[in-house]
């Protein structure tokens, strides 16, 4: 994968978490003084905005990837870090398509239902997408130096 590409994942994917998690602590954990407000907090469209606008960003870098990353390592032996990657699509799946069927459902049923899906699959995403990222960290790390042997006649 392209540092550019990694780059732009890892924005998207920043950028598209914190807006949600805003978000939904704006609509459903906060509560406003004004009882004829629509809105929990002044910055919650924005949250929205921002969370809808990212999100697109996201799905194309995750297509961008499938074939630089997802598919080259899945064709390689390598089995270093493969569960938590594979974790991390299996969910992205659930929550992309909950995610656009928010926007265009009417249904109130619907989109409670839609609502549990896209946070948790978004909450497994997170957890996976980290999990993944340290574990890649881990894996590049390079081992450490082998110590310098002393010169004959310095003292150690």
């Amino acid at each position: 994968m392209k540092r550019w590409e990694r780059g732009l994942f890892h924005a998207s994917t920043a950028v598209v978490a914190a807006s949600g998690v805003l978000y939904f602590w704006m609509k459903y954990v906060m509560e406003s003084n004004d009882p004829f407000s629509i809105v929990n907090h002044p910055w919650q469209p924005g949250m929205l905005a921002a969370h809808v606008l990212a999100a697109p960003v996201l799905v194309f870098v995750t297509g961008l990837i499938a074939d630089s990353h997802v598919r080259r390592k899945l064709r390689s032996g390598a089995r270093s870090n493969r569960s938590s990657g594979v974790l991390s699509l299996i969910v992205l799946f659930p929550m992309i398509v909950s995610g656009y069927l928010l926007q265009v459902l009417t249904g109130p049923l619907l989109i409670r239902i839609m609502i549990v899906v896209h946070v948790g699959s978004s909450f497994f995403f997170v957890v996976t997408y980290f999990v993944h990222q340290v574990v890649s960290f881990r894996l590049r790390k390079p081992a450490a130096p082998p110590a310098r042997r002393a010169w004959p006649g310095e003292v150690a």
